[in-house]
């Protein structure tokens, strides 16, 4: 039983990752950026951003993510929405498909129901435990005992 929960729960996050990305996967398009280290005008913070050129503009997206190192002049695949290409995502494992969010609120719900089913099984109501009590027991008997 719990393999198959398991192996559930894998599908359904793989499935709820493929289809809920923004910029889209599917539509979305490819090219590379370059990092470049600003300052940022509220936190007065060193913060990374990538760069990249779309014909004749030029767009910038927020290329920091918790856990992921980049340096200055690194070269990264950026994709973005084609009729919005401002809005647009560094293209790696670490935050685009895995957002550690979404990791913590999909194990934070899982803990969570499985704890909700354990709570349920362990406890029958009365009436429950009494049709369990008059159930035969249909445990297969030794021909020969």
């Amino acid at each position: 039983m719990y393999k198959l929960v398991i192996i559930l729960y894998v599908v359904i996050l793989v499935l709820y990752m493929l289809f809920t990305r923004q910029p889209d996967y599917f539509d979305g398009e490819m090219t590379v950026g370059t990092l470049h280290m600003q300052t940022d005008s509220i936190t007065h913070r060193q913060t990374s951003f990538a760069s990249f050129d779309l014909g004749k503009s030029n767009y910038h997206v927020n290329a920091a993510y918790p856990l992921r190192n980049l340096r200055e002049g690194e070269k990264v695949a950026v994709i973005y929405d084609t009729t919005r290409p401002q809005r647009a995502a560094i293209y790696a494992w670490w935050g685009y498909w895995l957002q550690w969010d979404e990791i913590a609120g999909s194990i934070i719900i899982a803990v969570v129901l499985w704890g909700v089913a354990v709570l349920l099984t362990n406890n029958p109501t009365e009436e429950s435990r009494l049709e369990q009590l008059k159930e035969p027991d249909d445990k297969p008997q030794r021909k020969y005992s």
